[in-house]
C-alpha cells in the first residue's frame, strides 16, 4: 500500500470531535472523495479513520472522523499524520501536481545550471516557497515569475533567479 501524507492533525475544535488539519493541499470535496485515511502517531501507532465531515476554516481544514465522535477521542489523534492511499487521491487536474510529486525533483536555472533538488515546500500566506537544497539552500517563491516550468515526466523544475537569490538562503 503506497501511502501519501495528506496533512497533520492539530488540536480538537469544539465538542463534536472536529480536529484541525494543517498542511493539507486537498479541498473538502477531495477529502470526502478519499473518505478512508490512515493515521500515524509520532511513536508509530496507526489507525484507519473514516471521514465524516471536512470544511475549510481560515488556513486549515476542520475534519471529523467516525472513530472519534467526541472531543476526548479526537484529542488522542492530535499531532498525528494523516495519510491516504495514492490511488485514492483525485487527479490534481491538467498542469497541476501534488507536493509529494514535486519533492525530490531536480531544480535547474533557465540556462540549465543545476541548483539542487526540491527538498520541501513551505506554505505561506502569500504563496508556497520552494526549498531547494544543493551546494546552498535556496528559497524560491512558487509564483510564475520564478517557476518557469515543471516537468513531472522529466522530474525537473526550471526556475528564474534574480541577482542575490542564491546568496540569502
Amino acid at each position: 500500500m503506497d501511502l501519501i501524507e495528506v496533512g497533520r492533525l492539530g488540536r480538537p475544535h469544539g465538542l463534536e470531535g472536529e480536529l484541525g488539519l494543517d498542511l493539507c493541499s486537498l479541498t473538502a470535496l477531495e477529502l470526502h472523495a478519499v473518505k478512508s485515511f490512515v493515521w500515524k502517531a509520532a511513536h508509530g501507532a496507526t489507525r484507519t479513520l473514516t471521514l465524516v465531515t471536512a470544511r475549510p476554516a481560515n488556513r486549515r481544514m476542520l475534519v471529523r472522523f467516525a472513530e472519534a465522535p467526541v472531543r476526548a477521542a479526537a484529542a488522542a489523534l492530535t499531532n498525528g499524520r494523516l495519510y491516504a492511499e495514492r490511488e485514492r487521491l483525485p487527479d490534481p487536474g491538467p498542469g497541476m501536481a501534488y507536493s509529494f510529486q514535486l519533492i525530490g525533483m531536480e531544480v535547474v536555472t533557465e540556462d540549465g545550471r543545476t541548483l539542487g533538488t526540491l527538498a520541501e515546500i513551505w506554505p505561506s500566506p502569500a504563496h508556497p516557497v520552494l526549498v531547494v537544497r544543493g551546494e546552498k539552500e535556496i528559497l524560491v517563491p512558487a509564483v510564475p515569475e520564478f517557476v518557469k516550468a515543471v516537468s513531472v515526466e522529466d522530474r525537473r523544475i526550471t526556475v528564474h533567479l534574480l541577482p542575490g537569490m542564491e546568496d540569502g538562503g
